[in-house]
């Protein structure tokens, strides 16, 4: 089957757990600056999770625009996915509220953990069909995507030493990602 259907219900997923995220704001009683420093918390834990779900959502299009089949194991490990992305919202408010106790922490860190790993399997599952031969060739080594696994690995203890160490390396993997995958894109561009 094609990716359509798919990519479509990725996308409106994803559509829904940012604007999930955007209604914890609460609007302050206040009518002055000073009324918005408590949120300055949730705010930067929200742009970081929208950086995070943008990030999934542009690269989970380049994904879907160089496949060319998927197959039942491909949907289920796309709902794999969608999964872990769910829960962004729950661990961004935890994490906005207590962001210098460890276990939201690292909550969070646990969370883009499953996503990262799904995003392998989902990977891994669409180069096993032989028609996604493209994919294959464009991933290669993925040594962005193990360095970002490594991060995750190393910052959901590291939240029980320093919190902002484990955000930092948060930080450090969407700042990695926020180009789209230059090798899929050029594989894209190369065939056209």
């Amino acid at each position: 089957m094609n990716t359509t259907r798919l990519e479509a219900f990725s996308d409106g997923v994803i559509a829904i757990l940012i604007t999930i995220m955007v209604l914890e704001f609460k609007t302050p009683h206040e009518a002055d600056l000073a009324a918005l420093r408590p949120l300055l918390p949730l705010f930067l834990s929200y742009l970081l999770s929208f950086v995070f779900l943008g990030i999934y959502w542009n690269n989970h299009h380049h994904l879907m625009h160089i496949t060319e089949r998927v197959t039942g194991a491909v949907l289920w490990a796309n709902l794999h996915l969608l999964f872990w992305l769910s829960l962004i919202p729950f661990v961004t408010g935890w994490m906005s509220e207590h962001h210098r106790e460890a276990v939201p922490v690292a909550a969070y860190g646990c969370v883009l953990l499953g996503a990262a790993l799904s995003w392998s399997i989902l990977q891994g599952r669409i180069v096993r069909h032989r028609a996604n031969v493209r994919l294959r060739e464009a991933l290669g080594l993925d040594l962005k995507a193990k360095g970002s696994l490594a991060a995750y690995i190393a910052a959901v203890p590291l939240a029980f030493v320093w919190t902002p160490i484990s955000i930092g390396l948060y930080v450090l993997v969407a700042c990695m990602w926020l180009v789209p995958d230059r090798r899929i894109e050029a594989q894209i561009y190369r065939e056209t």
